[in-house]
Order: C-alpha cells, then structure tokens, then sequence
C-alpha cells in the first residue's frame, strides 16, 4: 500500500484470557460519559431555534428572523448567541488540563465521577436560567464536566479492553455521544410544541439525566489495572486484570504492565517529556487528529442543525425534524463503525469517510450556491429540500463511521503510559479549542463565507484524508503497552523511536519489523521524501 501507511502486525503478542461479561459491562457503563457530551451537542441547536429562547436573553436576533427583508445568510449571525454554544467548549479546553493531572493521581473513575457532578450542577442552572448572565455560567459548568469526562472515558476504554475488541468497545464513547445528540434533538422536537414558551428550560435541564446516570455509575465502577498499577497497588492490579480477563493467566500481560509502569513512574514530568522525539509521532497525532476532526464541519451540522435548516429555507418543525433524521443516521453510521473497526482497520475507515465527506460537502455548497447565491435570496423546491438532507445525512454517515469515533480512539490508544494521561489532555484540549472557535464563528462565517463555507470545510478534508493516507499506521489488534512496534516499522515515524522504547522486542524483530517496513514502501519512499522536502 502506498505511503507508508501499512505496517505489518510483527512480533504482536496474543495475550490469555478472552471478552468476558464484566470488562462488557464496566465499558458500557463507562461509555455513558460520551451522553453528557453527545446531549449538549444536540440541544444547544435546537433552543437557539426557538423564539420563545431567543426573545428572553436574545431579543435583537429574535427580531432579525421575524425580517422577510434580512439575508438568509446572516439571520443568525449574532456573536453573543454562538457564545451560549461556544462557552462550553472554552471552559472544556482549560479543564482538560487540570483533568489530566486528577485522571493520573487519582485515577480515571474519579475523573469521570467529578465530571458528572459538575455537568449535573450546569445543567441545574440552565434549567432554572432567569439572565443571560446565569445561562453561560451554567453553560461553563457544563464545559468542565465534558472536559473531564472526554479525557477520562477514552483512556478508561482503551485500558480495559482487550486488543482485539478495543476499538468496538472504545467506539462505545462515540456511539453514546450520538445517541445523546438523538435524544436531545428528539427532545428539542418535543419541547418545541409545549405551549407557554417554557419548552427550552425542560430541553436544558433533561442534561441531568444523562450526568446522574454518568455520576452513579461511575461510583460503582472500579479502575482500570493500568491505573491502579500507576498509582503503586501490584496485587490490587493483578487481581482486577484477572478478573476483566476472565483468566488467572494474566502473566505475560502483567508483566509488560509492569514495565510500561515502571518506564513512566521514572518521567517525572509528561508534559516535558511528550516533546521528546521519541514521543513526535503521538504528539503530532494528539495535536492534528483532534484538529481535523473539528474542521471537517461536522459541529457545523450538529450544533446549528436546526438553525442551518431554517437558514436554507425550512419552516421549525421541519428543521427540527430534519435534525433528528440526521441525528438517526449519525447513530446507525456509528454501529457501522463499532463492526467494522477491528475487521477492516482503523485506515480504511479514515480514508472512505473522508472521500465521502468530500463529495458530500462539494455537492452541497454547489446546489445552496445555485439556489442562493451570493444575495441570501431564493427558495428550494420540495425535491432540491430533500436533496441537501440526503447529502447532509451521507456527510453525517460517513462521518459518524470514520472521524468522530475514530478521532477519540487513536489518540486514546497510541501513548505509552508515561505520556498518556498528557496525550489525552493534549487531543482534549485541542479538540475543545477548534470546537470553541467553530461554534463561535460559524455563523459569522455563514454569513461572510456564504456556501462558499461547505468549500472551505471539503479543502480540510481532502488535505487530512492525505495526511491519514501517508502518516498514520495501523493499529488494529495491537496491544497498547506494544504500540511502540507500530511506530518503530513505519517508513517516517520510525527514526524517532529508540530501540529501547519497543517493550519486550528483540534487536531481531525490530529490525525484521523496520526491513519489512522498507521492503513494502520503498517504491514509495523517495517520491514521498521529496514532496516533503
């Protein structure tokens, strides 16, 4: 395969024990954390929609979309309305730092379980929010649960599963995010219709739910043998190891976590140490993939869905509807994910979504241009309606089976121990900065960039899919305490892997490993080289 982006599974380790009942559960449980996250997402864009909502704390808009005579394009465009979206995601960004240092000391069950309080508290908030001063607060409170939980719930994933299931049980985050963006959206439909205008208060408060559901069951969950090996309890570890193995014969597996253990408790400081050379491949991905994920667009459709269907024409409830059936698809397009994740690879799904997404945003920037133009003026027929919500629904799909899930599990599952808990807060933190910035300008954005928006989205695209082509290897069925091997044998990241850092690997299979490497891309190697030059 072109580009370095193969390696072959040398020297992997095929460790005892198999998928039992509790490492099932205890995943489940812990992949309720993506609710909060996947909820949030969902409501904020559908109350933006609502006038009652928009008359309380945003008079000035709520008039705008009452004028016949405003751009299409620009009826929203109001920089304190993107802040009530956006704010969550600037206060995740500064709490993923702190996040980190919690996850690694105290562990990742009691990472999880101060996110749940502190989004149940938000929530509480923006239900009972009488200003606009009370509903960002509750909104900021709300960022800091999601940013605990989306650094804790990746990582507890990756440690407690299996090799060979890891990236279905990991998707499991992924797949609660969306059902949450569902639900919520299902919910906006519903509260839309109350009468009274107190619909959006029963929206905002039913986030309660899902970080009650995250705040107990994370009491009961126990850690993961990484953490509690990281944290000095030996036996402790063994025996949990033992157990989500559903095996005594954990040696061989213990062991390597022992070692990895010992490597990071000799790093006293993983921020410094993760701009090493030897940790640039897990840097650049913690930083690039988070990164891309955000500028294909994709909140773009998720946040302002309802706003977006109405700014193309469509009357509230049928945006609103319109948002649940992108909703729906985004769900079914993630159980696609979660069967195919470990059968065909994490590149092949990198690589068909975004040339689907490619297509998809083109196509769509083309027929709202054709329709709209540059003045904002004009109308869609029933059929070209339905058009632009398939072409959407496509883009979603494609997205949902390749860089929403995926954007969490890489990064999750390539950092060595010692960095780990840093490499999450990094793939946190930058994912809550683009997602800030996104949902801040978005509108402004629309309004400026007009389709030409949908260009601009598909041109990130095209250059990631290029990126993940050439640059990220395959890490299918790789246990994580030997990811090192992976990158040690890829035709550019594996002069910055020392040989000592490939845990338990021989001189032999390293440099049978790095050979084999070569053989398969040197063809490739000068054309690739000299492009970089």
């Amino acid at each position: 395969m072109a580009g370095g982006g193969f390696v072959p599974q040398v020297g992997g380790k095929n460790y005892q024990g198999g998928v039992t009942a509790f490492v099932v559960i205890t995943c489940v449980v812990a992949a309720m954390g993506g609710l909060i996250f996947g909820y949030d997402i969902g409501v904020s864009g559908g109350v933006t929609g609502m006038p009652e909502f928009l008359r309380k704390f945003f008079p000035a808009t709520y008039a705008k979309t009452k004028d016949t005579s405003e751009n299409e394009y620009c009826k929203y465009d109001n920089h304190l309305l993107t802040m009530f979206t956006s704010s969550l995601y600037l206060a995740g960004l500064v709490a993923s730092f702190f996040a980190s240092g919690v996850t690694r000391v105290f562990g990742r069950k009691m990472s999880m379980l101060f996110g749940g309080l502190v989004f149940l508290l938000g929530a509480i908030l923006n239900g009972a929010a009488m200003n606009l001063a009370m509903l960002i607060i509750g909104r900021l409170l709300l960022g800091v649960g999601v940013g605990f939980a989306n650094q804790s719930v990746p990582v507890y994933l990756s440690e407690m599963a299996p090799a060979k299931i890891r990236g279905a049980l990991n998707i499991g985050f992924q797949m609660a995010i969306t059902i949450g963006i569902l639900v919520a959206q299902l919910v906006n439909y519903g509260t839309a219709k109350i009468q009274g205008g107190w619909g959006w208060r029963l929206s905002l408060a039913l986030a309660a739910v899902p970080a009650i559901m995250l705040t107990i069951g994370s009491i009961f969950l126990p850690d993961t043998p990484n953490s509690i090996l990281e944290r000095g309890h030996t036996e402790k570890a063994r025996r949990m190891l033992q157990k989500i193995r559903g095996t005594d014969n954990v040696d061989e597996e213990f062991q390597d976590l022992m070692d990895a253990t010992k490597a990071a408790k000799k790093v006293e400081h993983p921020w410094r140490n993760i701009l090493q050379p030897r940790y640039r491949p897990q840097l650049i991905m913690c930083t690039l993939i988070p990164f891309f994920q955000q500028i294909t667009g994709i909140n773009v459709i998720m946040f302002y869905a309802p706003v977006l269907f109405m700014t193309l024409g469509f009357g509230q409830n049928a945006s609103l509807m319109s948002a649940v059936i992108t909703g729906t698809v985004n769900v079914v397009a993630t159980l696609v994910s979660i069967y195919s994740v470990d059968r065909f690879g994490r590149r092949a799904l990198f690589l068909e979504g975004g040339m689907q997404m490619i297509v998809c945003q083109i196509a769509i920037g083309i027929m709202i241009g054709l329709k709209f133009g540059v003045s904002g003026i004009g109308t869609l027929s029933s059929f070209d309606a339905n058009l632009i919500l398939f072409l959407i629904c496509a883009y979603v799909a494609a997205f949902a089976w390749s860089w929403g899930p995926l954007g969490w599990l890489i990064p999750s599952e390539i950092c060595p121990l010692e960095i780990r808990s840093a490499g999450q807060a990094v793939n946190v933190s930058v994912n809550m900065l683009f997602t800030f910035i996104i949902a801040q300008g978005f509108l402004s954005m629309l309004c400026h960039m007009k389709f030409g928006l949908f260009f601009f989205f598909g041109g990130f695209v095209i250059i990631m899919t290029i990126f993940i082509f050439f640059f990220l290897p395959e890490t299918r069925n790789v246990p994580i305490e030997e990811m090192n091997r992976v990158w040690k044998a890829h035709w550019f990241w594996g002069k910055y892997i020392p040989d000592d850092a490939v845990i338990g690997a021989t001189a032999t299979a390293t440099a049978t490993a790095t050979a084999t490497a070569d053989l398969n891309h040197s063809k490739y190697n000068t054309t690739v080289e000299n492009i970089l030059l």
